[in-house]
């Protein structure tokens, strides 16, 4: 067993805490340049539309303590419990497609658990699941932090499952089905914690749907307190990497502008 899992302590004095802060690229800005993602261990094979590590990285390490329970209702390719073990946290990742979460799952059990944490995947939908039963059955009483990194509607095709978000027949159903999410975490989430969106905008007919303030709009209506909105940079993406021309020509072509940032919002249950 390695030394105490890192989290930014206040009460230790400001060198420790700036130690913490400079040794993980814990973010103080609103404002979130990241030059490359994390490509280390199991996030070394990529997958279209994936997490960047260091997202969650920042709010495990600034909004929770050690041995902490992490939930991510849309966990995808397994990004947040990959750095809840490195980071030693407990987590919970809800994802309902299948074959998706199966990939979570090797990742996850390709990493170290230097911590000797307990994390997991489940397959489901996370309108649905019962969080209250699934974390008691574990032994916790509540959730210390949610990182929600919801599809951005029909951008991307993550599978056929008709509870799937990318999967709704409509954005006004993409933000209900949305906030249903939110409403089943929020009774397992502990008061005083945080709940982080991430979320970009997108296009359609030539139109610029905001998507990130939509969902925004449908978490404050839980009421829940907004801390920040942060904006983090896309240099690389799979979609534009090598096509930069392409992409200028496309958006002086239509008038607008292409996408290098999504949100990262931090809200506050209080």
């Amino acid at each position: 067993m390695s030394r105490e899992p890192p989290y930014v302590d206040l009460s230790r004095g400001f060198k420790e805490v700036l130690r913490v802060i400079e040794d993980y690229g814990v973010q103080l800005e609103s404002l979130w340049i990241i030059p490359e993602r994390d490509s280390s261990g199991s996030l070394r094979e990529r997958y279209h539309g994936e997490f960047v590590a260091q997202v969650p990285r920042n709010a495990i390490v600034r909004f929770t303590k050690p041995y902490e329970l992490v939930l991510d209702p849309f966990v995808g390719y397994g990004t947040t419990l990959v750095e809840c073990l490195r980071l030693g946290r407990h987590g919970i990742g809800v994802e309902v497609e299948p074959g998706i979460a199966e990939v979570a799952r090797r990742r996850v059990a390709s990493e170290s658990n230097p911590y000797g944490v307990r994390v997991e995947v489940v397959v489901g939908d996370s309108r649905r699941v019962d969080f209250r039963r699934l974390i008691e059955e574990r032994g916790f009483k509540f959730v210390d932090l949610v990182i929600a990194h919801p599809p951005y509607y029909d951008i991307i095709k993550y599978g056929d499952s008709p509870a799937n978000l990318c999967n709704a027949p409509s954005l006004r159903e993409f933000l209900r089905w949305y906030g249903e999410v939110v409403d089943n975490v929020l009774r397992v989430l502990k008061p005083g914690s945080y709940y982080v969106l991430v979320v970009g905008d997108k296009y359609e007919d030539g139109e610029w749907v905001p998507l990130g303030f939509y969902t925004m709009s449908e978490t404050l209506r839980r009421g829940l307190r907004l801390k920040a909105i942060c904006v983090k940079n896309i240099e690389e993406t799979t979609a534009k990497r090598g096509n930069v021309n392409l992409w200028r020509y496309r958006v002086l072509k239509a008038g607008t502008y292409y996408f290098k940032h999504e949100y990262v919002m931090f809200f506050r249950r209080v």
